[in-house]
């Protein structure tokens, strides 16, 4: 099972966080957020650290950015993934992957989040199968782009027959290793956390996180 830690900001936590039996760093770039990773001493420090971080690739989260701001972030933060947590288009996810196939010099490969609601129609994903290697599956209903912290029906994860492998996200805590352990589903890829493991915004309590991946893993 894949883990995603998202929502770092600071280079100790980050390297610490690294260390675990984590698959994906996640910074974000959305200005609005508590959890802004744009800062350049974090780009310094991931520049001089790149190779140390090799094995636990970067994905940089964004929310209705300019296609060149995402461009230059995946170049300047040694980006791997881009997860794309707005109201991003299937053409926009299109001209991204157009635009890294003529330029391999820094490219990424795209993540699409869908924030689910009660009514929502999976089939919303069809469009976005030709650009997206990885879905995210996210609480749906607030006000505002980005996580809420909270749950949503993970039994409506039987809707969705989509060929996209996702990982499962919103309000994802240390009590819940056992639930998602029970999750059958062919396209199921692993989890995405944040801000239930936080001390404060952006730095994650690491000890939280040792002891429910043991958990999880077990």
């Amino acid at each position: 099972m894949k883990v995603k830690v998202c929502g770092l900001r600071e280079p100790d936590n980050i390297a610490e966080i690294s260390k675990l039996p984590t698959d994906y760093l996640g910074l974000i770039f959305h200005p609005a957020s508590p959890r802004f990773a744009g800062d350049s001493a974090l780009e310094a420090w991931i520049v001089k650290n790149e190779k140390a971080l090799r094995d636990t690739p970067l994905v940089g989260v964004f929310v209705n950015a300019e296609v060149d701001f995402v461009l230059n972030a995946v170049h300047d933060y040694r980006l791997s993934w881009v997860q794309l947590h707005g109201e991003e288009s299937a053409g926009y996810c299109q001209e991204l992957k157009l635009l890294w196939s003529v330029n391999t010099l820094r490219k990424a490969s795209i993540c699409k989040a869908f924030s689910v609601t009660e009514d929502f129609d999976f089939r919303a994903t069809n469009e976005y199968v030709s650009s997206c290697s990885l879905f995210v599956f996210d609480t749906g209903g607030q006000a505002t782009a980005g996580g809420t912290g909270k749950k949503w029906d993970w039994k409506k994860l039987e809707e969705y027959r989509g060929p996209i492998p996702f990982l499962l996200s919103g309000g994802i805590g240390p009590e819940d290793a056992e639930a998602i352990r029970r999750i059958d589903h062919p396209q199921f890829r692993g989890i995405d956390l944040n801000s239930r493991f936080e001390s404060e915004p952006g730095v994650k309590d690491v000890s939280a996180l040792t002891r429910f991946l043991h958990e999880l893993h077990a």
